[in-house]
């Protein structure tokens, strides 16, 4: 079954509607304790997120990332959880990432493909060739901003525990779509905790 069609006839899914892009959300994906104990594993492994192109802007991408290790018993079930809620194979996966913003951070407007004329295209995709599907689970609520704004659609997704946001990077045709173009807002108070799972055209190597 197709991606898009999996998510849309899953139990609690909501189809953002829009004909531009693909982007899916399911609240109370994980419950509390779930994203708690993923939390825990993220402040105990971050380091400062890098990003392949910041566009001259050192001030593009201000969070903080741990990579998160499948064998652990608590982030192989939620990568279970997702394939299974989306059909997506996990041996198309990158390893998944967690993503801790503090107050005042954030990550600026951007698309989660890697521009085909871009100079790192062959770097990071010769092998596992470009990003499709991206999924996102917010694991709190900041006490104030830390929004997912989707521009193309004027569609602000607000932080909610446990929530799961899905989206297809690419057209029908396999084209990048620049409709997914998104925003992770500045917190304004308090802490965001994200986690984030990339998928690719062939097996992830």
């Amino acid at each position: 079954m197709h991606i898009a069609e999996a998510l849309a006839r899953a139990e609690g899914v909501q189809k953002v509607p829009s004909p531009k892009l693909h982007l899916y959300i399911k609240r109370a994906f994980l419950s509390l304790e779930e994203c708690s104990r993923i939390v825990a594993l993220i402040d105990a492994g971050r380091r400062p997120s890098t990003i392949a192109d910041d566009l001259g802007d050192s001030l593009f991408r201000t969070s903080e990332t741990c990579d998160l290790d499948s064998a652990h018993p608590d982030v192989g079930a939620v990568e279970r959880r997702i394939a299974q809620l989306t059909g997506l194979d996990l041996a198309y996966g990158e390893p998944i990432q967690g993503q801790r913003y503090a107050a005042g951070q954030e990550f600026k407007a951007h698309t989660d493909y890697f521009e085909p004329d871009g100079p790192d295209y062959l770097r990071y995709c010769s092998l596992s060739g470009q990003r499709t599907w991206t999924v996102m689970i917010y694991l709190n609520e900041p006490e104030a901003g830390g929004a997912t704004r989707f521009k193309a659609i004027d569609k602000t997704v607000q932080p909610e525990t446990g929530k799961l946001l899905a989206w297809n990077n690419l057209t029908a045709d396999g084209r990048v779509n620049g409709n997914t173009l998104h925003h992770g807002m500045k917190v304004r108070a308090g802490t965001k905790y994200v986690v984030t799972k990339w998928f690719r055209e062939r097996p992830w190597r």
